[in-house]
């Protein structure tokens, strides 16, 4: 199996029709996990990350849910193969600068289980919209099912054992993807950003930890899990994406109402460059593809046309243009061949109208 599978198949987050949400693009529920008897992956060998992996690959590619899964050793994949991986969010920056990890990956790309990060097992579980139960519920089932092959380090005391003393306990993340740009454009999320870190909450980008929020795109997690139980971490980020959401609503109409026909101009000519410009840089086409995202939520484009904006954002990213390209593409390249895509995906958008109600 190759990368170009992964990018050729329907997935949930590229090709579902009617199931995201207005504000939160994404769930995701990861569980750090780590095998009894052997040194977290930053201390061992490579021999015993090399038998750790067999061990962890044989019991995961057993599960149902694994059936016929992509299996891949990042040794064996090129640097593009490996950054559209993380584009995609099927890995961690941090697995594909490793020697010895690796990824099994889902066929409908919901579930991925990196091997060897930071710890021996992270069961990632993704799923458009804002479904946290339902995606817990996955992971869950993923967890007990690994647990009954593999020796799991786990603490009376302490809870699960991770390598990072901040994971130990339930080695529970749940976090969010959430689109945020009328906050942004309002001026008020650096305001909510440290309202949410002094409640113990992270605040990261696109990309996860060091990059940046593209496309007014966040993602808000918990970082704290010893001495939390599942049901304390769920409910409390939880309350703050219900919280945030409202916020975010606000925000957005009091920005339509105030600023009236200069909010309408700003979202048309967003639609208008993206149809006709003929060189699109990643951060260019993000930002405007955020208006049209949100021009679909507030009703100035249908909102069945979100889902192509959603595919575009993804399939935008420096790696995915360069591997559909199929020849190494420089930076002019790269951005001629994204305003392709883009326009011929848009082609078919009515223009921008205020809505009706």
């Amino acid at each position: 199996m190759s990368v170009k599978d992964i990018l050729s198949a329907e997935n949930e987050l590229t090709h579902l029709l009617g199931a995201q949400q207005a504000v939160v693009l994404s769930t995701r529920v990861r569980l750090a996990r780590n095998l009894q008897n052997y040194p977290f992956p930053g201390w061992a060998k490579e021999t015993q990350r090399k038998e750790i992996a067999d061990k962890c690959i044989k019991a995961l590619t057993q599960l149902t849910r694994f059936k016929k899964a992509h299996v891949f050793k990042m040794s064996e994949l090129s640097d593009l193969e490996r950054t559209v991986l993380v584009e995609r969010h099927l890995v961690s920056k941090e697995l594909i600068t490793g020697k010895s990890g690796a990824a099994v990956i889902s066929r409908d790309q919901t579930c991925s289980v990196m091997v060897n990060e930071e710890d021996h097992l992270r069961i990632q579980v993704v799923k458009a919209g804002w479904h946290l139960r339902s995606t817990w519920n996955i992971a869950e089932q993923l967890d007990d099912a690994l647990g009954s092959s593999l020796e799991i380090a786990f603490s009376d005391k302490l809870g699960f054992l991770t390598a990072c003393p901040t994971n130990v306990g339930t080695g529970l993340r749940v976090s969010a993807m959430v689109h945020l740009p009328g906050l942004c454009l309002a001026g008020h999320i650096e305001k909510v950003s440290r309202a949410l870190g002094q409640d113990g909450l992270a605040v990261r980008g696109w990309l996860g930890e060091g990059t940046e929020a593209l496309g007014n795109i966040f993602q808000i997690s918990n970082q704290q899990t010893l001495g939390l139980s599942e049901e304390v971490i769920m409910k409390h980020l939880g309350n703050w994406i219900k919280n945030l959401v409202e916020q975010e609503w606000n925000a957005r109409r009091k920005l339509a109402e105030e600023e009236g026909p200069r909010f309408t101009d700003r979202l048309a000519r967003s639609l208008a460059v993206l149809r006709s410009a003929h060189l699109l840089t990643s951060v260019e086409s993000m930002n405007m593809l955020s208006h049209l995202r949100m021009a679909c939520d507030l009703g100035y484009l249908p909102e069945t046309s979100r889902h192509i904006i959603d595919r575009l954002i993804i399939e935008g990213q420096p790696a995915h243009i360069q591997a559909r390209h199929g020849k190494d593409l420089d930076s002019d390249g790269r951005d001629r061949s994204r305003a392709i895509a883009v326009r011929e995906s848009l082609a078919g958008l009515p223009e921008i109208t205020e809505p009706s109600a």
